[in-house]
């Protein structure tokens, strides 16, 4: 058996790297600029590899939205584990940070302009899955504080999304941002809903 580095790449390694390729395409350039050709270039494999890991474009974007949400939501569950009132937002914002490091986010509100079915569809599992995930981590943030939200952890779970999505696209236009003063005064404000 040849090294590890010298065996060749399993077939679901060539699945990822095209999904991350794909993403990064999107996050740079928007959802409309991106073609199988693009992603194939950026991924540094053939098109017809990637017609034999996805039918058309259409599935491979809606793939993508499945794949970036159970990133997004793994890393937002992940943040908080262990979390304490002392730590839970410094790992939220490490967790958040990295998601708007990657583009993945910034990808993911890209793809919502997306005409096909299969992408439409994968946008509303995803916004359903991010919703539940957000809800979940009102949940948590107000328990490790010891507080009680004066509004439906699901309205606040939107917000969150939203604002979020929101900061993606911000980071986008204003890298230099502090975004973590955004990000602080964000939760700050959702934390003062308490009873």
């Amino acid at each position: 058996m040849p090294p590890t580095s010298e065996r060749p790449r399993a077939r679901g390694n060539a699945a990822e790297r095209i999904l991350a390729a794909a993403a990064q395409c999107v996050g740079q350039l928007g959802a409309a600029q991106v073609s199988l050709q693009t992603v194939a270039d950026s991924a540094g494999v053939s098109k017809a590899l990637i017609h034999y890991h996805f039918r058309d474009r259409d599935e491979l974007l809606a793939r993508l939205v499945d794949w970036v949400t159970v990133a997004l939501v793994q890393g937002e569950d992940a943040a908080l584990v262990d979390a304490d009132a002392t730590t839970a937002l410094d790992n939220m914002w490490g967790w958040l940070e990295g998601e708007l490091a990657s583009g993945r986010l910034r990808a993911l509100g890209e793809l919502a302009g997306e005409r096909g079915d299969a992408v439409r569809d994968a946008i509303r599992r995803s916004r359903e899955a991010r919703r539940a995930q957000a809800t979940l981590t009102i949940e948590r943030l107000f328990a490790a504080h010891g507080l009680v939200p004066r509004l439906p952890a699901p309205l606040i779970g939107d917000v969150t999304v939203a604002f979020l999505d929101g900061l993606a696209g911000e980071v986008a236009v204003e890298p230099e941002g502090n975004h973590r003063l955004r990000f602080d005064v964000f939760w700050l404000s959702i934390l003062s809903l308490a009873e």
